[in-house]
């Protein structure tokens, strides 16, 4: 078992996070998705979407998307639970998970692939426009998740989640994306402090 990787990617470490919460070990191969590797065939056969990671199982089976990659170490080794316990917390987790992905970390990315030049080899076409337009969008739900952390210790209430290390990889790759986080989001500035001092944030 191994994962593909590009370890400076946001999506790649939201998987060596959740593993490290978990206590599980993996193999890690690196690629170099600046490359072009990922749009080669012999990766397409592994992710015909082309992105990282990607979890090679001993038997040759491919699996894709990060969500997908975290569930399935959810479902072998189930504790400490980070999808949520019981129904109301395991949609909870789900449902702060999706709006920040695509609330915020799909904002961000867009952000950077749209306006970094370095990027334009990736992402055709690039649209600054786009790119320029995702910026408020990614500051706006920021401020959703302040007024979520003001009743709630992390984003989905009392537990940590996927939801929290979405968010924290998320608002780390505001930098990368140019995007300024507004000072005023007080609750949000105590949950990144709390967040970024576990030490998988480091993993």
């Amino acid at each position: 078992m191994k994962i593909i990787e590009t370890r400076a990617a946001p999506n790649p470490r939201r998987v060596r996070i959740f593993l490290a919460e978990k206590g599980i070990t993996v193999a890690f191969e690196e690629v170099d998705l600046m490359s072009g590797i990922l749009k080669q065939p012999a990766f397409g056969a592994k992710n015909p979407m082309q992105r990282v990671p990607v979890l090679m199982l001993d038997d040759g089976t491919a699996i894709a998307e990060t969500v997908a990659i975290c569930r399935y170490f959810e479902e072998t080794q189930p504790e400490p639970a980070l999808f949520g316990t019981g129904a109301k917390g395991r949609a909870t987790v789900e449902m702060w998970n999706r709006r920040i992905e695509f609330g915020l970390l799909q904002a961000a990315a867009h952000a950077l692939r749209h306006l970094n030049p370095k990027m334009a080899h990736l992402e055709v076409p690039q649209v600054p426009a786009w790119g320029e337009a995702n910026k408020p969008k990614a500051i706006a739900m920021l401020g959703i998740l302040d007024a979520q952390l003001k009743s709630n210790r992390f984003m989905a209430g009392d537990g940590y989640s996927i939801a929290d290390i979405t968010a924290m990889v998320a608002v780390d790759f505001l930098k990368p994306a140019r995007i300024t986080r507004p000072e005023a989001l007080v609750h949000l500035e105590r949950w990144y402090g709390e967040v970024s001092a576990r030490p998988s944030a480091q993993a």
